[in-house]
Formats: C-alpha cells, structure tokens, sequence
C-alpha cells in the first residue's frame, strides 16, 4: 500500500511543526503539502527546515485547492475561520479531515457536521491517547457516582493559548454530562466571580489557568460527602497530539464518509 499523503495546515506554527516531525517519524505517511494562512512570514519556505528537518522540497503555501489536487487527507490544528475554510476544500476533494482546532463555535461545529455526508472527517478537542482515556473513564465515573458528586474540571495551559476553557475540558465535560444524561450546555458554570450564590446542583464547573509555557494540564474533580476523586492528564510534549492525529488519518483513510472521534480511532466508542 502507498504512503498517506497528508497536508499540514499552519505549517510554520508550534503544532504545524511537531506534525512534520511526526510525519518524518511514522511509516506509511509523508508529507505532500503544507498550508498557512496569506500572508504568512513563512509563504515560500521549506516545510521541513521550518520543522527543523533536512529540506523537504515541500513549499509552504496559501492555496490549499492546489495542494489538494494530489493528497489524501489534511491534519488541521489551525484557528476556527481557516478550519471552517479548509472544511469546504476538504469536502469537495474528498480527503480525510483531522480536526484538532479548538475554539470552534456551535455554528462551526455545525458546518463541520454538514459536510460528513460526503467527507472523512476526525475532529476531536484532543488528539491524545491518555486524554481519551481519561474522557472514557470520566464518562464512567459520572454514570457510576450519584448526584450529590459535584463535578469540577480544572485545566491549566501556556501563556499563549488564545481560547479558554480549552476544547479537552470541553471534551471532558460533555464525557462527564454523558455520563450523567444531561446536556453540558444546561448544566455547566465557568467564570465565577463575586457573590455567586451557593454551587448548582447538577452543575459541571470549569476553571481555567495560564502561565509559562505548560502544554495541558487536565484534572476531573468528583467532589462527594466528605470523599473526592481526582482524575489528572498531564501533557510533557505537544508531539503527543501529533502522534495522535497521524493515527487518525491513517486509521480514517478509506472508511466510509462520517463524522468521527478519537474514541472511534481508539476503539472506545462503546465505553
């Protein structure tokens, strides 16, 4: 079987590069296209020496209807308007989608999901095996404890992250509020401040913090009657993430069009 050709979209940014090593990493995969937005510093530079890598001869470039002409799939950790653009491209050629943008609103999503009647598409808060796990247990430790278990989900990243709270504690929220049967979107409390009244019961709780140069720090509370449970993922390297969404697009080339997950991928659909 012939090597994936994959596209990186945002190329010359901190995960773009860690795709490429990835990439250079793993057999059965190379790299045929690099994406960035117009206008980019790095418009016309090699991909590979902007990884970090001996020169690739792969060309750093804005027009992703052309690199698509001879690819497989696209690995996507851009910001939500490139994503949504890119979407539309992907469809048309019908190459794989791997989704790790955060930030992305209902209406995006909903674009997103428009699309998988005709497209592979893997989108998922996190790329990472140990998140996914950790989500799949989530769900399981919410379906298992009563309510009077308050649940509280606290992420900590670097300094530079533009969104909060991040999309894995979204993703871990929605695992927990699966858990529970209940809609995260009714159930939920972030930016608490001042005099808030006594906590909601039923209420999942977010809390966010940034500083330094922390990858993704995780942690589900289960706070009970005089007991607590404390479910942590600790990210070391962004590399896992990228290690995580190679295995996405290789697992999704050739299925059927459809939206999938990381719980798809990892075969923890039914946990």
């Amino acid at each position: 079987m012939s090597d994936m050709r994959l596209i990186v979209a945002g190329a010359g940014g901190r995960m773009g590069r860690s795709l490429m090593r990835a990439i250079a990493e793993t057999k059965g995969a190379v790299v045929t296209g690099a994406l960035e937005a117009p206008g980019s510093e790095w418009i016309g530079q090699d991909a590979g020496t902007l990884a970090g890598l001996p020169p690739s001869g792969v060309m750093v470039s804005a027009d992703l209807w052309s690199l698509s002409a001879n690819a497989d799939g696209i690995l996507d950790f851009t910001v939500p308007a490139a994503t949504i653009a890119n979407v539309a491209i992907a469809a048309q050629r019908g190459i794989v989608h791997v989704i790790g943008t955060t930030g992305l609103s209902a209406s995006d999503n909903a674009v997103i999901k428009s699309v998988t009647s005709r497209a592979i598409v893997v989108q998922a808060g996190n790329m990472s095996l140990g998140v996914n796990l950790l989500a799949a247990l989530v769900k399981r430790v919410a379906q298992s404890l009563d309510p009077d278990f308050d649940i509280e989900i606290l992420e900590m990243h670097h300094k530079a992250k533009v969104d909060a709270p991040s999309g894995t504690a979204f993703m871990l929220g929605e695992a927990a509020a699966a858990g529970r049967q209940i809609a995260l979107k009714d159930n939920s409390a972030r930016g608490r401040d001042g005099i808030t009244g006594a906590r909601r019961s039923g209420d999942i709780g977010f809390a966010s913090l940034r500083g330094g140069t922390v990858t993704g720090d995780h942690t589900v509370i289960f706070a009970g009657p005089y007991e607590r449970i404390e479910l942590t993922h600790k990210a070391e390297d962004r590399m896992i993430f990228a290690h995580g969404a190679l295995k996405a697009a290789m697992w999704a080339h050739g299925k059927k069009p459809g939206h999938y997950s990381m719980a798809d991928v990892l075969g923890l659909s039914e946990i």
